[in-house]
């Protein structure tokens, strides 16, 4: 709540107070003064964030459940065609009997496996590429155009020259994933990395660190909560190229799931497949957020901004 409070110009000693530029005012002026009051968030933090989060939270299950039970309604009513968006509920009994079945957790697992190890790979080797190119400016030079060039072609396009290289087994799969991931990672961290406030880094030359002291206490530290950011990204692509994959190439997977029973005309199905999809990456993007949380305790989160 504002309110306003007029006060005489005239300053305690008696004397005319002086404004901004240093003028004598004339004593019988008076000066209005805007008095704002703390609010919630200001006169107890803990309650207001605690009340932001629940509401928070009751948004982020009521939407999904408003936009299924729209679904579910419509379908009932025959407004939309059963045939291409059956209803939620015939969905769920579809999902419960491939996991009867064991399908489900098979061709989870196997997507699963493929994306963990590409995922690895490639934020393995994007960090270091990243890292390096960030920090060595004459690496930068003669890596950089040559990467960007390569960066601009279609991952998916190396698959069948990978297959004819490795077969057709999991192999690449494994490394379309990791190749995509790894362009991401590297751009990333390498931009981090040259972002580095020069105010941090004339601090510690002004101690005569050497090339590691910087990396170990400036640069890596400045760039860990940009490389969980990109992780998160990447976790979602990942899942995407691999879904890709499965649906051009491969006789398993989550992918395979969700192409087959397209072609087989079994839509409950493929939006079992769809769905699945979205958990896993909902679930292995809160992996990787709640990893750079413990890692990365000093990088902002929606704990400490956006109260307002």
């Amino acid at each position: 709540m504002n309110s306003q409070t007029e006060v005489p110009t005239t300053g305690l000693t008696g004397r005319p107070a002086a404004d901004a530029m240093g003028q004598s005012l004339p004593g019988d002026r008076k000066v209005t003064i805007e008095v704002i009051a703390p609010g919630a968030a200001e006169r107890n933090p803990g309650k207001y964030v605690a009340r932001r989060r629940l509401v928070e939270r009751v948004l982020a299950w009521t939407v999904p459940a408003v936009l299924l039970g729209a679904w579910q309604v419509s379908a009932m009513m025959d407004m939309i065609d059963v045939r291409f968006f059956p209803a939620p509920t015939t969905i769920v009994a579809s999902s419960i009997d491939l996991i009867e079945s064991g399908r489900l957790q098979d061709e989870i697992w196997r997507s699963t496996k493929r994306i963990m190890i590409g995922f690895f790979l490639g934020v393995l080797s994007g960090v270091t590429a990243g890292l390096l190119l960030g920090v060595f400016r004459t690496l930068r030079a003669a890596l950089e155009p040559t990467l960007m060039a390569l960066y601009t072609v279609p991952k998916l396009a190396l698959l069948p020259l990978l297959l004819l290289i490795f077969g057709l087994g999991d192999t690449p799969k494994v490394i379309v994933v990791s190749i995509t991931v790894f362009f991401f990672m590297w751009i990333n961290v390498m931009e981090s990395i040259i972002s580095t406030p020069k105010g941090y880094v004339e601090a510690m030359q002004s101690f005569d660190a050497n090339r590691w002291t910087m990396f170990r206490y400036v640069y890596l530290p400045h760039s860990l909560p940009n490389i969980f950011v990109s992780m998160r990204l990447c976790a979602g692509i990942a899942i995407l190229v691999m879904v890709g994959i499965e649906f051009v190439q491969g006789g398993d997977g989550i992918g395979f799931l969700i192409w087959n029973s397209w072609s087989l005309f079994i839509a409950k199905q493929m939006y079992v497949g769809i769905v699945t999809v979205a958990l896993m990456g909902l679930v292995f993007s809160i992996i990787v957020k709640a990893i750079g949380r413990r890692v990365v305790p000093w990088a902002p989160n929606d704990k400490t901004h956006g109260l307002a």
